[in-house]
């Protein structure tokens, strides 16, 4: 119920009191400014006051007090005298004599106005948030396209997480698969030189119950909360005050934890900051996976002993992580299916060997037809597989032909003296536009591949 304040001798109508409170206002009425003072630090929507106020010797302190609080300043003439002093704040509207009709026009339209300021300053604040949201996954996904090094990529996801929730410190923590223990994979602050590697068990401490639990915390005072435990900060003589503590998952698996701690500002953390920080946390996921996707990628043989472009084991497990991807950011995933024009003769009139450093030089055109984000597998034979992340039916068409005229306007080894011409068919298929598996994608992938193949060679299928 909004609260309106009636202050002034004149203004003092029992008719003025009645008119408000039919229509669901509380009134509150004074006949002077300095009556009215105690109740300017209570939740006031609206002041009607007479112009002669001004006179009054507690004038000074009634403006700063309620200056963020709307007047409906009265006047008993049309005259403008004495309404300068209040005109200096924005939220006054001076109106002379009204009615009971007048007077409930201009409320319900300071009232409007003041809920539309309201809403702007939220929108702004929100507009304020999202920039700097999306500049940050800008700048992440730079990284998780230019590094595979999982430190490099936590750091700077962290730094600019620090940064936007004014934390004092971090710390991610990664389930280790053998021993089901959190270690602290990276931190930063004081307690960094002693902390890294680090090891909790499930249950252990804030960090260890959200890993046990699933499920996100804030403790604004961790010295009040049982489940914190000291030792970590007696090790590293640091001091956790608060603490704001997420859990990482994975295909509905916990695989880690991200915790910030202490404001700078010496505040507490706030639920807009938990919900700007469960926002983030998928970006640390998909860094976490991609990496460690690599990292397990590099101890088995991913790429292809001839052309050293990935083998269809990395490709299948590539397919696998874009499709998670792609349905978490509701974005497509093309898949682009190479084979070259009668390769068999290649070989029949040059020698295998001669055909496989074609297959190495057409595996080296295909890249730099290519983003960085882009990749290319050698399928078996003379056939080649691109997985074309975030992109539409439509470009992954265009990149397609890109490539079909580069390889059919590329001289294939003219250092060696053959001076080769070749060209190849391409078929296009995309998730989830077209395909609903990632068997399903490379199946019509293929097939859109073989219909160029079987007619007219050297071109480009779309799958519709």
């Amino acid at each position: 119920m909004p609260n309106i304040l009636l202050i002034g001798s004149s203004i003092f109508r029992k008719d003025y009191e009645d008119a408000l409170s039919q229509e669901g206002f509380e009134v509150s009425r004074f006949r002077a400014i300095d009556n009215a003072l105690p109740r300017l630090n209570e939740k006031v929507n609206i002041i009607i006051v007479e112009k002669e106020q001004s006179k009054n010797s507690s004038f000074k302190d009634f403006i700063k007090t309620s200056v963020n609080i709307p007047k409906l300043v009265v006047s008993p003439d049309y005259s403008f005298t004495g309404l300068t002093v209040w005109l200096k704040n924005p939220l006054t509207y001076p109106v002379y004599n009204p009615s009971q009709k007048e007077l409930l026009y201009f409320i319900n339209r300071i009232l409007k106005e003041k809920s539309m300021r309201i809403e702007n300053k939220i929108l702004q604040q929100e507009l304020d948030i999202a920039k700097k949201e999306i500049e940050f996954f800008e700048e992440v996904a730079k990284i998780l396209t230019s590094s595979m090094e999982l430190n490099q990529i936590l750091v700077a996801i962290m730094k600019k997480t620090k940064e936007m929730t004014n934390a004092e410190a971090w710390s991610v923590l990664l389930v280790d698969e053998e021993t089901g223990e959190l270690v602290f994979e990276k931190t930063d602050g004081k307690k960094k030189p002693r902390i890294e590697k680090y090891r909790l068990k499930l249950g252990e401490g804030i960090a260890g119950w959200v890993a046990q639990e699933g499920v996100p915390v804030i403790v604004p005072d961790v010295s009040r909360d049982e489940r914190f435990s000291s030792k970590v900060d007696r090790q590293t003589h640091f001091r956790t005050k608060s603490l704001m503590c997420v859990p990482i998952k994975s295909k509905g698996r916990v695989i880690g934890v991200l915790e910030v701690v202490n404001k700078v500002t010496g505040g507490q953390f706030t639920n807009e900051d938990l919900t700007l920080l469960m926002r983030l946390i998928d970006q640390a996921a998909l860094a976490i996976e991609r990496t460690s996707l690599y990292q397990k990628m590099a101890e088995l043989a991913v790429t292809d002993d001839l052309t050293k472009l990935f083998n269809t084991r990395y490709l299948n497990r590539t397919i696998e992580m874009e499709i998670q991807r792609s349905n978490r950011y509701r974005t497509s995933i093309s898949l682009i299916f190479i084979d070259i024009d009668h390769f068999k003769n290649i070989n029949d009139h040059h020698g295998h060997l001669v055909g496989s450093k074609t297959l190495v030089e057409m595996g080296q055109l295909i890249i730099k037809s290519l983003r960085t984000i882009d990749i290319v597998a050698r399928y078996g034979g003379d056939e080649f597989v691109v997985v074309l992340p975030q992109t539409t039916p439509k470009a992954a068409a265009l990149i397609a032909e890109r490539i079909r005229a580069a390889v059919e306007q590329n001289v294939f080894l003219k250092k060696e003296g053959y001076g080769l011409k070749v060209t190849a068919s391409f078929g296009v298929a995309c998730y989830p536009e077209n395909a609903k598996t990632k068997e399903e994608l490379l199946r019509l992938a293929d097939e859109a591949m073989y219909r160029v193949k079987n007619t007219t060679r050297n071109g480009v299928y779309v799958i519709a």
